[in-house]
């Protein structure tokens, strides 16, 4: 049977929207959604303080828990703060608090017809930068990698990547898949991986990598530096991505525009 779709009630004699108790969305998802809507709509302004559980649970007769969920999901959505004894307040607009998402990336890497292309693969002695990035002794043994990622034949990001050699196992075979983000994003090999760091830089096109992507030398470009860490917080690889601008858009929301149209969440108990 399909849910009907959320939709503001009002109640008899006011404007203030209420719980629709006929649909499948639970009650603290709606009283959450009412809240998120307000603050959109600047019924409450950054720094208001947000009606306390006891005064949401009185005026959309739910119990206190329903209540305490909806605000709860405020402070995950970073909406809202709360301070001890003096109640919940609307978060400012902070530009430094933005998350941009990783969409660009695993569109470009994790795509149908991506594929990839070694250029080089052989062992070498670690330098003091690398000897730096992967707490190895310098001028020990490591993997350096050369290669391109492609799409539809067509090289859209140039990698280079030093892995850290461990005799014990078939480090080439394994590796090579797992610490490219390409591996991470089809879900490949990520048992051997604990976190990892991501840098982001805008760089220009040396004339190798304009020769390798097909682009202008002196083209704008970003750089994405890698290092993987296993789960005994060990570097397994340090390295980076090449990818010409135009392939790339980094976008992030700020602030709230209250819910999606049509998200109505899922089932759920009433309280």
């Amino acid at each position: 049977m399909a849910s009907k779709e959320p939709k503001p009630t009002v109640e008899p004699g006011s404007t203030r929207p209420g719980i629709d108790r006929e649909l499948y969305t639970p009650p603290f998802l709606q009283l959450a959604n009412i809240l998120r809507q307000q603050i959109a709509a600047g019924v409450f302004r950054p720094g208001d303080r947000i009606p306390s559980e006891t005064q949401l649970s009185e005026q959309y007769e739910v119990s206190p828990m329903t209540a305490r969920r909806a605000l709860t999901m405020l402070l995950d959505d970073g909406l809202v703060t709360a301070a001890r004894g003096r109640g919940t307040f609307v978060k400012p607009l902070e530009l430094t608090k933005a998350t941009f998402g990783l969409s660009a990336l695993e569109e470009l890497f994790g795509g149908e017809g991506t594929s990839v292309r070694f250029l080089s693969v052989k062992t070498m002695p670690a330098t003091a930068r690398i000897s730096g990035k992967l707490g190895v002794a310098l001028d020990d043994t490591v993997i350096s990698i050369r290669r391109l990622l492609l799409r539809n034949d067509s090289a859209v990001a140039y990698h280079r990547e030093y892995l850290v050699f461990d005799p014990r196992r078939p480090v080439v075979e394994a590796e090579m898949g797992i610490t490219s983000l390409q591996g991470l994003f089809d879900g490949k090999g990520t048992s051997v991986l604990k976190c990892g760091e991501l840098k982001v830089q805008t760089t220009v096109l040396t004339e190798e990598e304009a020769r390798l992507l097909d682009a202008g030398a002196g083209s704008a470009a970003f750089r994405i530096e890698h290092i993987f860490y296993d789960f005994q917080d060990e570097a397994v690889s340090w390295g980076w991505f090449i990818i010409p601008g135009q392939y790339l858009t980094f976008s992030a929301s700020v602030g709230s525009r209250g819910p999606s149209r049509g998200s109505h969440g899922g089932g759920g108990a009433s309280s």
